[in-house]
């Protein structure tokens, strides 16, 4: 009884950091929008209804976004840079102004943030980002939309992003926390001509940089409630079916000007009252329907043992160029690990990062994979093992070098997976650049230079103007 009470408090304080983090990051951007607004337009909009100014910013919000589905469209060289988003995440034209990359987008001219489904599936996001790069209608593919119970064809994009892209007009891609394995999908997909009427290869990704890449899953997937004995199922009671129920009400109701603003990315499950009416959220909450029931979302896909699926179809490539950012919020006293420090982890993070440095594989539980050690897995950043984000590794080692410092790797040779292992929490680079500080700026533009300096295949390219912000 006593441990169950006190899995309940953990869950409360979870669930209630988690909530005003999130509630913190949707105030800042209304509250950033509606100033916006109230400059622009020379009008105080305090004195109109809130429910209706919160419309009127979601609206623009959405007309940004749909003018931002076909307008920034880069052609020729340099090759672009793409940042992907991870979990929860947002790309531009989503939460109004706010930047997920806490605007390090502005450090180039070529740089493009498409918005892709925040909780869903490696796989639907990887299709949903090749469609955003070249255009078209995305297609997720038939048989998968027919195993997973959604449409097979999404969002159009008249114009893609990147129109030009191929081999000879190939990109940068930066992915962050889970979605550097979406770019890996995406990878291994173009290798695999897996896009019908496009005839792609490996050699259409020049380089891969890795910050806090969720490479080979996370132990913190179990702590907020996946069962570590499957990897797929969830516990009945935790953090996750807290989300789950969240999400499906969210969907569910879809309001427009809402969704608009922030989308968690299922609607190719069609799971609107207006599809399957309250019937239909019953079905949703018991289990019965949906992506939670097909598993056909993001956190299968995170942990260790989805990841050891996921990887075992996935390659480096020769001829790309691969650098990942290992983070770390641990360190050892008197051989035990324990967070490094107390001010300097999120309070969001700070309980997750004592958890996981404690860790232990339930002994009922068959081992995730062969070699499996629990002391491997518990160095974190509050959100991945830093084990994880090194190079993929399971189920089986990549080509990879650790470096200590960007120089060691120059010349920079393809198909290594070079890795640099930082002081920082998962979240320190995204969403608020001030916590990071200078680090901000040396991280982004060692990333960014990087891009534009070391990784070629033949002359390295035109650079274009390059500012630090």
């Amino acid at each position: 009884m006593a441990r169950f009470i006190l899995s309940l408090l953990e869950l409360g304080v979870s669930a209630t950091v988690h909530l005003l983090f999130g509630f913190y990051v949707f105030s800042t951007a209304v509250a950033a929008d509606i100033s916006q607004a109230a400059a622009a337009s020379g009008c105080l909009l305090l004195r109109r209804p809130a429910a209706a100014g919160l419309v009127n910013v979601a609206a623009a919000g959405e007309e940004e976004e749909r003018r931002g589905a076909a307008p920034v469209v880069l052609d020729g060289s340099p090759p672009p840079i793409v940042l992907v988003h991870g979990i929860f995440g947002f790309g531009k034209g989503r939460l109004g102004g706010l930047s997920y990359f806490a605007g390090a987008e502005k450090k180039d001219d070529r740089v493009l943030v498409p918005d892709l489904g925040s909780l869903t599936s490696i796989h639907d996001r990887a299709r949903e980002l090749f469609y955003y790069l070249k255009g078209g209608q995305v297609d997720y593919g038939e048989e998968h939309s027919k195993v997973c119970g959604h449409t097979r064809f999404g969002r159009t994009y008249d114009t893609g992003h990147y129109p030009v892209w191929d081999e000879q007009n190939p990109v940068h891609f930066v992915g962050h926390s889970a979605g550097v394995q979406v770019v890996r999908v995406l990878h291994q997909m173009l290798a695999d001509k897996a896009f019908p009427g496009h005839d792609t290869s490996e050699d259409w990704v020049l380089s891969l940089t890795s910050l806090s890449g969720a490479l080979n899953g996370t132990t913190r997937t179990y702590y907020d409630g996946m069962l570590a004995e499957d990897g797929r199922s969830m516990k009945s009671i935790c953090l996750l079916q807290l989300c789950r129920i969240g999400v499906i009400v969210y969907d569910w109701l879809d309001i427009p000007w809402l969704k608009n603003y922030y989308n968690f990315g299922f609607d190719h499950f069609e799971i609107s009252w207006r599809k399957v009416g309250f019937s239909g959220l019953i079905d949703l909450l018991l289990g019965h329907t949906g992506p939670f029931a097909s598993g056909d979302w993001i956190l299968p896909d995170l942990t260790i043992q989805g990841s050891l699926k996921l990887n075992s179809t996935l390659r480096t490539f020769p001829n790309t160029f691969y650098f990942s950012y290992a983070t770390k919020r641990t360190r050892k006293l008197f051989g035990i690990t324990v967070p490094s420090s107390v001010l300097g982890i999120h309070p969001m993070l700070f309980l997750r990062v004592l958890q996981m440095c404690m860790w232990r594989h339930p002994q009922n539980a068959p081992l995730p994979y062969k070699g499996y050690r629990d002391e491997d897995w518990e160095d974190n950043d509050g959100a991945l093992n830093t084990t994880s984000m090194t190079h993929p590794h399971i189920p089986i080692e990549h080509p990879n070098r650790f470096v200590v410092d960007d120089s060691d790797c120059h010349p920079l040779q393809p198909g290594i997976w070079y890795y640099k292992i930082i002081e920082a929490d998962h979240i320190l680079f995204i969403v608020n650049r001030e916590r990071a500080g200078v680090q901000f700026d040396l991280l982004y533009d060692g990333i960014f230079q990087r891009c534009r300096k070391h990784a070629f295949r033949r002359s390295p390219p035109t650079v274009p103007n390059e500012t630090s912000q």
